[in-house]
């Protein structure tokens, strides 16, 4: 079980999470791991790689100099395994980080073995190091982010392949026979004058702070995420095909990419009945299955999210308005994560009706911005989030491939409005 956000530190913590990301890729062959599927994906491999860069860039070659056999493990990964760090130095391009065939799987999972092994190391030598706890304790959020972007990028990539393959056995169970949809219902909030943002206590990025007052406006939630049904009722309607539902980049788009369903749905002629009918069926890390119309919607860009709300006469939540309902309604981070097993969004009736945690992101009409008074941190970790505040939209709540004990209400995941193939759903908003 993945530690809560305030128990992840130290060494236990470290070998967790490390073993953590190994056991992501042990249903995959040497060649599932290096291969990369789209410009915006990355090999399994790689996030393997990088994640240990992490900590060797950040923590080890700060903190480490005087055990030399630690650094470096090799000159080269300073470059490979860069992703976006130029106050670091060079970056091979992303979109050819599977040509990267040398270093061997091999020569990887012993890289992260060495960097774990010096950390664990260094740990144990400076067990009151604020700084250097501080440090590991963002390395170790970091490579939970790369957890879940293994499980994208894996889904993304096996979906490519003719034969649909199935990443595990048994992640993706159907809904219960006899499930009926959770009636959707509208929760009501008075807003006013309202503080959003990390308070300070326990482990934050930098860019969920500081802490801040908006207004809002009386608003309503519904109690729970679109479901696979409700949206294809949009699509038998001619949602797709209608512009007065999309914002004008998202028609461009649409029409663009000739798309006319979310990614990984397809359409399977059925016999069953004298005139054959169009039956939906949805690529899962299960394999491609029967599209089961009580789960929620999922691999929606921001666009289609958007359209969608228009059609249903709503609209999307802003980031202000989710977190501070998830906060007025006293909510626990806890919901359906990754480490349940099942790496699919779930019907919700086992959930709390307002649980807004797991199962899905859920797409904010939120640009992704600085918080008035943001800074960035110092030196090159600084680039971590901040210089991405344009163009792309927040996103909240976390989802199934979401190591569980990572989120907050306050957390703030961003991503371009045609992103797709992240576990990306909606839940609809209004005014009331």
């Amino acid at each position: 079980m993945t530690p809560s956000p305030r128990e992840l530190e130290g060494v236990a913590s470290l070998q967790a999470v490390r073993q953590r990301s190994e056991a992501l890729v042990a249903p995959l062959s040497a060649e599932d791991c290096g291969a990369q599927s789209m410009p915006d994906a990355s090999p399994a491999k790689w996030h393997l790689a990088h994640t240990s860069w992490f900590f060797e860039t950040f923590v080890l070659a700060r903190w480490a100099p005087p055990f030399k056999p630690f650094l470096p493990f090799d000159a080269a990964y300073r470059d490979l395994f860069n992703s976006y760090y130029n106050a670091v130095g060079e970056q091979f391009p992303r979109a050819q980080r599977g040509l990267l065939t040398r270093p061997s799987l091999a020569e990887v999972m012993a890289y992260r073995a060495h960097v774990t092994a010096a950390t664990t190391e260094l740990l144990a030598r400076h067990p009151d190091d604020a700084a250097l706890r501080a440090l590991v304790t963002l390395g170790l959020h970091h490579e939970q982010q790369h957890q879940e972007l293994l499980l994208t990028d894996i889904k993304h990539l096996l979906s490519c392949h003719p034969q649909r393959p199935a990443y595990a056995a048994g992640c993706a169970p159907a809904s219960p026979v006899g499930a009926s949809a959770q009636a959707l219902r509208w929760q009501a909030v008075e807003g006013g004058v309202v503080s959003i943002g990390h308070g300070g206590e326990g482990f934050a990025f930098d860019n969920e702070g500081p802490r801040h007052r908006v207004f809002l406006a009386p608003y309503a939630l519904a109690n729970r995420p679109v479901n696979n049904g409700e949206y294809r009722a949009f699509i038998e309607a001619g949602g797709y095909d209608e512009p007065a539902w999309w914002l004008s980049e998202g028609w461009d788009w649409r029409c663009r990419n000739a798309l006319s369903q979310p990614l990984y749905w397809q359409r399977q002629a059925s016999s069953a009945t004298s005139s054959p009918t169009s039956a939906w069926a949805e690529f899962t890390l299960a394999g491609l299955r029967p599209l089961d119309a009580l789960q929620p919607v999922v691999h929606l860009s921001y666009f289609e999210a958007d359209a969608y709300a228009r059609w249903a006469g709503a609209r999307l939540p802003t980031e202000a308005e989710w977190e501070h309902a998830a906060l007025a309604a006293g909510e626990a981070c806890t919901g359906h994560f990754a480490d349940a097993g099942v790496l699919h969004p779930q019907c919700p009736g086992s959930f709390d009706d307002s649980q807004r945690y797991g199962s899905v992101w859920e797409w904010t009409s939120s640009s992704y911005a600085a918080y008035p008074g943001y800074r960035p941190a110092a030196g090159a970790v600084g680039e971590y989030n901040g210089k991405f505040m344009v163009n792309q939209y927040v996103l909240r709540g976390g989802s199934c491939a979401t190591p569980a004990g990572h989120l907050r209400a306050s957390y703030r995941n961003f991503f371009a409005a045609t992103a797709r193939w992240q576990f990306s759903g909606l839940r609809l908003a209004m005014d009331d």
